[in-house]
């Protein structure tokens, strides 16, 4: 690509390709990285992003959990251009998967980055907001996601020094500097997204951003493929907000964690889920069964092959059980 300096007024350049060609960044954005020695001694990891749409790009991170090899690049994130400047949505869980992703949008466009949007809380979602420090973007994020940074944020900055080593060394808390409360609208120049705060579902933090020009819409957390839905806000929200999300015209949807041709389909696939949780789990109660009991019975649809389930389905349970067990 033309990499020569350009006026920050002009439209972002755009690849020749057809929409949904992938890019392959992986050399250029490494490069970045290089010089930090951040995965001496070990194999850095790819890093490549797809044209989901004209002005729409994601980086689909690994469906596994945090470990040096990945570096923390284990959700999806990505950027929509506009003619003024670029809106990043999600930054990974490291200070070098932001890096990588700050450098995969200088291989597009030259325009500068104005809007960093988290969409929820979890580390794999927000440690990679202190690349774009330098950039000095708007921070935005759920009317909750600063105080929940806040009281979450050291706890998860630990694991997340601990589990990824020495490629996380840098990472750092970055909060919120904008507050979405019910919807906001942010003009990238041309093109307007659509941000909403969702009550409690899979976090108290979640937020949706919908690009009206494109149709594209970013769902964080609110949709897992491949990897098990997680339960860390309220099984009942999760369910309700689900059938809230359906009636969104977008053309194509992007999940937190894993991909989609069809994302009503996924939708379908997690409510499934997660209503036979609830089922379970009521049932459980009925039948007086303790917490203990409940966690070592109850199991889950092993046809779908959910991804990491042995890692949180058992957490799933607790967190319907003690939802539950106060809704009776």
């Amino acid at each position: 690509m033309n990499s020569r300096p350009r006026s920050p007024a002009a439209r972002p350049p755009e690849p020749g390709a057809a929409a949904g060609l992938r890019l392959q960044l992986g050399i250029a954005a490494l490069a970045a990285l290089a010089w930090s020695g951040a995965w001496a001694g070990s194999a850095k990891p790819a890093f490549a992003v797809e044209k989901a749409a004209a002005g729409v790009y994601v980086h689909y991170g690994q469906q596994e959990e945090m470990t040096p090899a990945n570096a923390g690049d284990v959700a999806n994130m990505g950027f929509v251009v506009g003619e003024r400047c670029v809106a990043v949505i999600d930054t990974g869980g490291t200070r070098a998967v932001g890096r990588m992703l700050r450098a995969a949008i200088r291989e597009v466009t030259p325009l500068p980055v104005c809007y960093v949007i988290n969409t929820h809380v979890h580390p794999d979602h927000v440690f990679g907001n202190a690349a774009f420090l330098d950039d000095h973007p708007e921070y935005v994020g759920h009317a909750h996601l600063a105080e929940a940074m806040r009281r979450r944020g050291p706890t998860y900055l630990r694991a997340v020094l601990r589990d990824v080593g020495s490629p996380a060394e840098g990472t750092t808390l970055v909060l919120p500097t904008r507050s979405v409360a019910d919807t906001m609208r942010l003009d990238l120049g041309g093109r307007v997204l659509d941000l909403r705060a969702w009550p409690t579902a899979h976090t108290d933090t979640d937020l949706t951003v919908f690009d009206e020009a494109s149709g594209v819409l970013w769902l964080g957390d609110l949709l897992f493929v491949g990897h098990i839905p997680v339960v860390d806000g309220s099984l009942q929200g999760f369910i309700g907000v689900i059938s809230e999300l359906k009636s969104i015209p977008a053309r194509q949807a992007i999940p937190g964690h894993g991909r989609t041709d069809g994302w009503l389909g996924a939708l379908a696939a997690e409510a499934g889920y997660l209503e036979r949780l609830r089922t379970d789990v009521r049932a459980a109660l009925a039948a007086k069964k303790s917490l203990a009991e409940a966690v070592d019975s109850i199991g889950y649809d092993a046809s779908e092959a959910w991804l990491l389930a042995d890692r949180f389905h058992r957490r799933n349970v607790t967190a319907a059980y003690a939802e539950l067990e106060w809704a009776q």
